[in-house]
């Protein structure tokens, strides 16, 4: 892959999952304001946990 997007080569499935997390991520960040990186981490982390529970 030297000019392709990463998503020109995901399954539908992975995409939705992509955008679940990033949509979960975009959420509680809006609720909880993060102020540091390690509080956007934590934010990051949990709305790739929720995405990733989804696909199980």
């Amino acid at each position: 892959m030297k000019k392709e997007n990463l998503r020109d080569n995901m399954t539908n499935l992975e995409l939705v999952l992509n955008m679940l997390a990033e949509a979960t991520t975009t959420e509680i960040s809006k609720e909880n304001n993060p102020k540091t990186f390690a509080d956007n981490k934590r934010i990051a982390l949990k709305g790739a946990k929720i995405a990733g529970d989804t696909r199980k």
